[in-house]
């Protein structure tokens, strides 16, 4: 088995393959690339066991075979090559050499027959979406997606494809984003939970990307296909909470103000913060938004005014600062509008600006109990 590829375009598609592999694998064969070789065709591929992606690559041969190259070891060898042609051969003392222009490399491979076979998914149902149209709808909610272990149903993002449009949702019962498109249809409705590993491999993949992913699904995995590439993954098992249960339907007290403005004062107020609660208040009144933190311990406090346009009655509001921080540095607006009922009910932030044609972006963020 003998090909030919150059070291650069190698190089960027096994970085991103590379992703997915773990750092304490308890299998061995998962620190390793599969190298399957069909003529002028390499098919490379990478585990965790949850995720499986798989790459063809264009190389000059004319020879087929399969062999699994330790990934880390390879990867470190092709990021110190200038750009050049490298020649990979299959050798009889079970070592694959990588002859360049100034060496010779040899790495000991293992068998093929070791590598875990990839996902064939049974009766999947299809739906298709622009790249970075998908890579947006990870990025604007995985960071709401939660970390306990005891409810893994939260852990993930949750997809819900639809004839009218598409709807993407993530929490973990402090914070809530839902962001929908009206302009993207599935031709079946359809739910199910995404892992954030295999999410954020995506988002790195398909940013800017133009071209169409077509989406396979059925009950218990997801394929995506782009390109030249696939990405097979395990879904999270279990039923997703009625998140629209806990969005208040009635807000009659509404905020609207410069998205940095507010950004940079939570962040400055918020260093006076107890560093346990994080905690900040809100006091809104007429025009004028009062945000204001207090650490008792260590005697801190800071307090700032500034001007908004405000329509509803006076309200005193308390929030996890890190909470607001992390929503308002996800959007991309110049304006925000936060909707409020009840010092005790959830706060809806949204964009007033920004969005693209059938974009929808809902942020909610529970409140904290004020001490008086």
């Amino acid at each position: 088995m003998k090909f030919i590829v150059s070291s650069s375009y190698l190089l960027k598609q096994l970085q991103v393959l590379g992703g997915i592999i773990n750092n304490n694998n308890t299998l061995p064969i998962l620190d390793h690339f599969l190298f399957r070789l069909e003529q002028s065709t390499l098919e490379v591929s990478a585990s965790d066991l949850e995720t499986t992606i798989v790459a063809q690559l264009d190389v000059e041969s004319l020879e087929s075979g399969k062999v699994c190259v330790p990934a880390r070891l390879l990867l470190d060898t092709l990021k110190t090559f200038p750009e050049q042609p490298l020649t990979f051969t299959v050798e009889a003392n079970h070592t694959i050499e990588i002859s360049s222009n100034s060496g010779k490399y040899a790495l000991a491979y293992a068998s093929a027959e070791d590598f875990p076979n990839t996902i064939t998914l049974k009766d999947p149902s299809t739906a298709a979406i622009t790249g970075h149209v998908l890579a947006t709808a990870i990025s604007k909610t995985i960071f709401a997606a939660g970390n306990d272990d005891l409810r893994p149903v939260m852990s993930g993002v949750f997809f819900q494809l639809a004839t009218d449009g598409c709807t993407f949702v993530a929490t973990d019962a402090h914070k809530l984003v839902k962001y929908a498109r009206t302009d993207v249809m599935a031709p079946a409705t359809a739910e199910f939970i995404m892992p954030k590993k295999p999410l954020n491999l995506l988002k790195g993949i398909l940013a800017g990307s133009e071209e169409s992913v077509t989406i396979e699904y059925n009950e218990s995995n997801a394929k995506f296909s782009f390109g030249h590439m696939i990405m097979i993954c395990r879904l999270i098992d279990g039923k997703y909470p009625n998140y629209e249960a806990v969005i208040p339907k009635e807000n009659p007290n509404r905020l609207t103000i410069d998205r940095n403005l507010f950004l940079n004062s939570i962040r400055r107020v918020s260093i006076f913060s107890n560093k346990t609660t994080h905690q900040i208040r809100l006091r809104i009144a007429g025009a004028e938004l009062n945000i204001s933190a207090e650490d008792l311990d260590y005697s801190n406090k800071a307090e700032e005014r500034l001007t908004c346009d405000y329509q509803g009655d006076d309200i005193q509001i308390g929030f996890n600062s890190r909470f607001l921080l992390e929503m308002l540095g996800n959007l991309t607006s110049d304006e925000v509008s936060l909707a409020l009922s009840l010092p005790n009910r959830a706060g809806i932030l949204t964009p007033t600006d920004g969005l693209d044609q059938g974009e929808v972006v809902t942020m909610l963020v529970m409140p904290v109990m004020l001490n008086q």
